[in-house]
């Protein structure tokens, strides 16, 4: 099983180089980008995993890896440059390098090529890719817009990691099973371990994007909270900051020092008690409140979750079949929470 898997993932390799290669010179460049700077490959991994419950890596099956990889890669393009984040995977974004228009308009490439490659596979491949880039596209909505008056922040912001990444890895496990033609009963269950490892995984990239080691990760310690995204652990500290004071001013000086401010609620950088310009906070002082953040009780509640929603994850394997697939759908989900980078 493994050796086919991995002959598997040599053949979606080969075929990613070639289906986001484009004969446009302006197109090509920035299509192959980021699939050229690395990658996990953790969607095709599942869905060839998943494809052992059935007859195994079919042509079928090689093709949808293909896809919703393509897929992944292309709402990468559009993550970087809604978040403004300056690198992605240990290079600088897309955007970085071309602009915002390029860099979205090679998204929509890669989302139109993901599609075409999907369509080969039948009206039911075509609602699967439509279906889970509907929840894409929400997700995003939903982390942008945030949670509205009296939604709970944290239900909130589960339900969008749930679309954004959830859902497509829901449908890497899917189409193994689906392509594979594996008993139909699979098929909800392992939307279910798709979909809950989804959350695990980027549960876990909350607490990575803490980390010391940028050279590991590939990104600066604190990315998102300096790009001003709200991740898991910036919310459980707010909860432990209606109760706990040293919590309260953790949270203070993270949105002080670290989070950008509005500039139209901020206004110009003035202490107002003594009417002089307030000046930005050292490296040295917001790597400080990162590593604070990184070891506060916060962020081993987020770490604990990540390993709860990967135990439901695996609970959902139940109803399959005792053997080699199951224990390596289980060792894929240990995989997921052990990892550092």
């Amino acid at each position: 099983m493994a050796k086919a898997i991995d002959d598997g993932l040599d053949r979606v390799e080969a075929g990613l180089v070639d289906e986001v290669s484009f004969t446009d010179p302006i197109a090509d460049p920035a299509s192959r980008y980021l699939l050229e700077a690395g990658g996990k490959r953790v969607r095709p991994m599942l869905t060839l995993l998943a494809a052992q419950l059935g007859d195994g890596v079919t042509d079928e099956v090689v093709t949808a890896a293909e896809a919703i990889e393509i897929t992944h890669l292309a709402s990468l393009y559009h993550d970087d440059v809604m978040d403004e984040s300056d690198r992605r995977r240990g290079v600088p974004s897309a955007h970085a390098v071309w602009g915002n228009s390029v860099a979205i308009l090679t998204g929509d490439l890669l989302f139109a090529r993901a599609s075409q490659l999907m369509a080969k596979l039948g009206e039911r491949a075509i609602k699967m890719q439509a279906d889970t880039f509907e929840r894409l596209v929400l997700g995003q909505l939903h982390e942008t817009v945030g949670p509205q008056p009296g939604e709970d922040p944290i239900a909130h912001y589960i339900q969008v990691l749930a679309d954004k990444t959830g859902s497509l890895i829901a449908a890497s496990a899917h189409s193994g099973v689906v392509f594979a033609n594996a008993d139909k009963r699979f098929e909800d269950p392992m939307v279910e371990f798709g979909e809950k490892i989804g959350v695990a995984f980027q549960l876990i990239d909350d607490v990575i994007d803490l980390s010391p080691s940028p050279a590991e990760t590939g990104k600066v310690p604190g990315t998102d909270l300096r790009a001003g995204v709200v991740t898991l652990p910036l919310l459980r500290l707010r909860e432990f900051a209606r109760q706990d004071a040293s919590s309260a001013d953790l949270l203070a000086r993270i949105e002080r020092d670290v989070m950008p401010a509005d500039p139209a609620a901020a206004g110009d950088p003035v202490d107002t008690n003594t009417q002089a310009v307030r000046l930005p906070p050292s490296k040295e002082t917001v790597d400080a409140i990162v590593a604070e953040l990184r070891d506060h009780e916060a962020t081993q509640a987020t770490l604990a979750e990540a390993h709860r929603w990967a135990a439901e994850a695996v609970s959902a394997l139940d109803v399959l079949p005792d053997g080699s697939v199951k224990k390596a759908l289980t060792r894929f989900a240990d995989t997921i929470v052990e990892r550092s980078n």
